[in-house]
């Protein structure tokens, strides 16, 4: 048997781009989970008042999440330049096209296996 810890992806909205994700394993998700535990205690207190939940504080720690299922699970970014320069994952959150970094956080959380209902939570 040969496996794999990583699924290449082709983007569906630009050609010739693939984002390469981390599948995940029991290690991976104890890591993902330590990472996540902080951000998801405070997101949900602030989601728990209907008034706080469209609050910048929790847009930001909703972005901060993303930001952190992306730097855990989007390991290349293959067939983009940004600015001149050989597309990485950092340069992709930092200054890279908002449609492309959705498409890639998206392809990260489907291999955590989470549905949209469980990721809300």
């Amino acid at each position: 048997m040969t496996y794999e810890s990583v699924k290449v992806v082709p983007s569906q909205v630009a050609e010739g781009v693939t984002y390469t994700v981390a599948k995940l394993s029991f290690a991976r998700r104890m890591e993902l989970m330590r990472q996540v535990r902080d951000l998801a205690k405070r997101l949900e207190f602030l989601q728990a008042d209907a008034e706080l939940a469209g609050t910048m504080e929790a847009a930001l720690l909703r972005a901060e999440v993303d930001r952190l299922f992306l730097t855990w699970g989007l390991r290349a970014v293959s067939g983009l330049a940004i600015d001149g320069a050989t597309a990485t994952p950092e340069l992709l959150a930092e200054v890279g096209p908002e449609d492309l970094l959705r498409e890639a956080l998206a392809a990260v959380r489907a291999e955590t296996g989470l549905h949209a209902a469980e990721r809300k939570n």
